[in-house]
């Protein structure tokens, strides 16, 4: 049996809102240990993997380990019926049909149940490589989502190009060009290790979807090597994080 409680029901309205428009559906797969979910976009060009430690509920228990196919726009339909500062628990017993989202005031004057039929979703867990990256970048998180934004109006690709003076955000299109250059420093707060230069393009459209999870992390981390899927990382405080990967527009490697 499942039972994980949050004190607040805006962590968990943060966390699908950066999914859903990533993944329709996905497998949440619950152990004592905390929460994880990994699934690719329909185009296998974006994978998302979410990890939350059970030390992040103020209640968590689970007695083994169960998995739970969600519709993920349902379940953010379902969480719009609470307000923020409810509190949520989340109930599933073992071979779950439905899951059950419990919302309790902050008072406790009010107190709400709904049941939601989870999905049988045919989902495998994919191991993904860890191989050290060759350029790592941490900036703040909307500073990156800005970036995203306007590169955006200019074309459909956007080119990283991280080197030891800096990083370089391009795009080139009927409109223009754009460049956004960024070097260490603590003005703006960027950190930049570099080992080998790497330049790489990726499609905006995804990289701005990546950016829904701009609430959820004042910081965020940029993880590139050549040939390598961009790897784009928002921490959840110490418990866990959200990670998109992204596969470059040319020589696209299989994750």
């Amino acid at each position: 049996m499942l039972e994980a409680r949050l004190s607040q029901t805006l962590l968990l309205k943060k966390i699908v809102d950066a999914l859903k428009e990533i993944i329709a559906q996905g497998t949440l797969d619950c152990s004592d240990n905390g929460l994880e979910l990994q699934s690719m976009d329909n185009s296998h060009v974006s994978l998302v993997a979410l990890s939350l430690a059970s030390d992040c509920f103020e209640k968590f228990h689970c007695d083994r380990n169960v998995s739970l196919g969600l519709d993920l726009k349902s379940l953010g339909k379902v969480l719009k019926c609470a307000n923020s500062d409810d509190a949520v628990t989340i109930k599933a017993v073992d071979r779950p049909e439905k899951i059950t989202l419990s919302f309790e005031s902050d008072g406790k004057e009010r107190t709400a149940d709904y049941e939601l039929k989870l999905l049988n979703l045919d989902q495998d867990h994919m191991e993904i490589p860890k191989k050290d990256y060759t350029c790592y970048i941490q900036l703040p998180s909307s500073e990156f989502a800005r970036i995203c934004r306007d590169m955006s109006m200019f074309d459909e690709s956007l080119t990283i190009a991280c080197s030891s003076k800096g990083i370089r955000f391009s795009a080139k299109g009927d409109l223009g060009t754009a460049n956004i250059q960024l070097n260490a420093g603590t003005a703006m707060d960027v950190s930049i290790e570099v080992q080998e230069p790497v330049t790489q393009s990726f499609a905006g459209r995804y990289l701005n979807t990546f950016t829904k999870a701009t609430p959820l992390a004042d910081r965020v981390k940029l993880y590139l090597s050549e040939e390598r899927p961009l790897l784009v990382e928002y921490p959840i405080e110490d418990y866990g994080h959200i990670r998109y990967y992204l596969a470059p527009k040319v020589n696209e490697p299989d994750f």
